[in-house]
Order: C-alpha cells, then sequence, then structure tokens
C-alpha cells in the first residue's frame, strides 16, 4: 500500500442540489467518479480517507461561523454522504483500509489522524477528490505539501462553486505545488 485516495466534503450540504452550502451541479458530476475509485482504491489493497466538515450550530468559535451559511451540521442529513459514493462509503464502511473522520478546518490534515495513518502504512502518495477545489481541496493539497507527499489530483474528481477558483487552484496544485494533475 503505497496511496491513499482522500475524499473531501463529500456531502449532502456541499452537493444536493438543496444543500445548505451547494456546488451543485458540477459536483453532483463527480459522483460516479468518487464512487468508482472508493472501490477500486479499496479493491487494489490502497487506503481512502473520507474527510467530512462538522459543525455545530451557530458556533461562536469556528471561524467560518462568520464566513458562510451553516452546513455540515452535527446530527443533520446534511452530512451525510451522496449519492452513489454514500452508498459506496457504507458497502466498505467497515473495511480495515477505509478511514472516516470529522473535520473542522479546511484541510483534511488540521487537527485528524490522517497523516499518522498514511505514516503507519508508508503511503507517500494521496489522491485528492471532492469539494470544493479552491477551499478544502486547496487546503488539503497545501497540507500534503507541507508533509512531503506526492499529490495527485484528478481533474474529474474536483469542482467547485466558481469556475475561475476551480481553474486557478488546478493550476497552483501543478505550478506551485508539483502535483500531478489528471486531465480530464
Amino acid at each position: 500500500m503505497k496511496k491513499a485516495l482522500i475524499v473531501v466534503d463529500y456531502s449532502t450540504d456541499f452537493v444536493a442540489t438543496d444543500g445548505a452550502l451547494t456546488a451543485g451541479e458540477p459536483a453532483q458530476a463527480l459522483d460516479n467518479y468518487i464512487a468508482d475509485s472508493i472501490k477500486t482504491f479499496i479493491e487494489d489493497g490502497d487506503y481512502v480517507v473520507i474527510a467530512n466538515d462538522l459543525h455545530t450550530l451557530d458556533d461562536p468559535y469556528h471561524p467560518e461561523t462568520k464566513l458562510f451559511p451553516p452546513h455540515n451540521i452535527k446530527g443533520t442529513s446534511g452530512r451525510e454522504i451522496y449519492g452513489k459514493t454514500g452508498d459506496t462509503f457504507k458497502q466498505f464502511k467497515q473495511h480495515e483500509n477505509l478511514f472516516f473522520t470529522d473535520k473542522r478546518r479546511y484541510s483534511a490534515f488540521a487537527g485528524t489522524e490522517v497523516d499518522l495513518r498514511l505514516r503507519e502504512r508508508s503511503i507517500n502518495e494521496v489522491w485528492l477528490v471532492g469539494v470544493v477545489t479552491d477551499i478544502c481541496i486547496l487546503h488539503t493539497a497545501m497540507s500534503a505539501y507541507n508533509l512531503g507527499y506526492n499529490i495527485v489530483i484528478p481533474e474529474a474528481g474536483v469542482a467547485s462553486f466558481n469556475q475561475t477558483g476551480h481553474e486557478w487552484a488546478l493550476d497552483h496544485f501543478e505550478n506551485s505545488l508539483g502535483a500531478k494533475i489528471i486531465r480530464n
């Protein structure tokens, strides 16, 4: 096992048409790709991390409370993993090569066990998929870069609210972080 798939914030609130902070159709278009990637990584003996945003309503200590509408609130259906990806997650939920973690910051590494779990398994390459390209994927990629991981980002696996930000982030990943971008 040398690589891991990190699925970032692929939840109902970020993806569904009626989600609280949805990236809408561009995010929905990722569903089959992400679900198939989870299955492939597990079946190939690689590792999968599902990192899902967690908030409490009106949290005065969290900076996002002032920046975004309430989303991914603990105990709500908005936190559920979206669509076919959610079904695939449930199928492999108990698998030893799948790890679910709550995250409270943009990066899947910030305040979580992700780095520890990857290093325990001698993983040196991370594939990033999910939403939002220019926020949580960006911060996760920056953390991965600073921690010394090789980064792969399939364009078919990421989306944003903002196409300009999405394109900027892909360029930044490739030209500033040395990430391999798999173009559609």
